[in-house]
């Protein structure tokens, strides 16, 4: 792909009655983003809803449609939204221009996010093979990379910038002074939010800055703020991966052995596995995080900036002691 994921341009066909330009959008995360920088003036279609789990999404034939008619398709990438990929690969092969979020920063391998040395090794290779078969965050040279770049509000305001410039680029008519004074605001909004999370954590001493959660979501939140992440109940990036016995005893011992508080498990996943290790582990609490979707209105997490100030409120109280 060309500069951070520009797949190709879409032809102009695939613009609203009205001549306004047509963006779809896979994630509801990068939806409200991208809601958020071009306003009312222009038609834009998110295809997963609140609460939804990317890993197994699938779309529905009129949202296929859509992927495939878009002027300018807006996708995570690095394999998040896995189920969409085969749609994704046919909107490229019919000229719609891709615009690939990851493409605009550096990506953080698994092993990075933070995990201890014995338990990230036992969680890596203990499902080395059915991790490699689902072939899920990899980039050009192999590398498993963390698509979960959204856990970190700093670099998204460096994605709203390189996605300004490709809108801008991409979408006919959208390049005006309002367009990019929105934007402007938009990224000086993530920047203000970046320093709100880091004062609302501020309470957590350093030896309870430890994490563990229900799959490897919170890399680039780890690095960001100064967490360690101790290990994940689903030994993967992804909620489709299955932990065997084994992992969860090594992740229940090294609970103890750390003494945490409290297990982080996904609103947009089940939390049974999170919910039997807390059981284990004994006195653990288990808190509910929005890590991969929005929520509905009044949840909380109903836009990005809600759902990331909501996250951190909620591991701000569960760690503080």
């Amino acid at each position: 792909m060309g500069s951070w994921g520009l797949a190709a341009c879409g032809d102009d066909g695939a613009s609203t009655s009205d001549g306004t330009p047509r963006i779809v959008v896979s994630t509801n995360i990068l939806g409200d983003v991208v809601r958020n920088l071009v306003g009312q003036h222009v038609d834009v279609e998110v295809i997963m809803p609140p609460n939804a789990d990317p890993h197994d999404f699938a779309p529905s034939a009129q949202q296929a449609q859509a992927m495939r008619e878009a002027d300018v398709l807006v996708v995570n990438g690095s394999g998040f939204e896995k189920s969409l990929s085969d749609t994704i690969d046919a909107a490229e092969d019919d000229g719609v221009a891709v615009v690939t979020a990851t493409d605009a920063v550096e990506l953080l391998s698994f092993a990075a996010g933070g995990h201890d040395d014995e338990h990230a090794g036992k969680d890596e290779h203990a499902s080395e093979d059915e991790h490699a078969s689902e072939d899920e965050h990899e980039d050009h040279e192999g590398e498993d990379l963390d698509p979960h770049v959204f856990t970190d509000p700093a670099r998204m305001a460096t994605i709203v910038a390189a996605l300004t410039e490709q809108l801008a680029d991409e979408a006919p008519g959208l390049d005006s002074p309002t367009f990019h004074a929105a934007a402007d605001r938009y990224r000086q909004e993530l920047e203000t939010l970046d320093a709100e999370v880091e004062a609302l954590l501020a309470s957590i001493p350093p030896e309870r800055r430890v994490l563990v959660t229900n799959h490897d979501v919170f890399g680039y939140f780890a690095e960001r703020y100064g967490f360690e992440v101790l290990g994940t109940v689903v030994p993967a990036g992804s909620t489709l991966a299955e932990p065997s016995a084994a992992d969860l005893d090594d992740l229940a011992a090294a609970i103890a052995r750390a003494g945490v508080p409290a297990i982080f498990a996904d609103t947009s996943a089940p939390s049974r596995l999170a919910d039997a290790l807390a059981a284990e582990g004994a006195a653990v609490e288990v808190v509910e995080l929005f890590t991969e979707s929005l929520g509905p209105p009044g949840s909380g997490a109903a836009t990005y900036v809600e759902m990331v100030r909501t996250n951190a409120e909620r591991i701000a109280s569960a760690l503080s002691g």
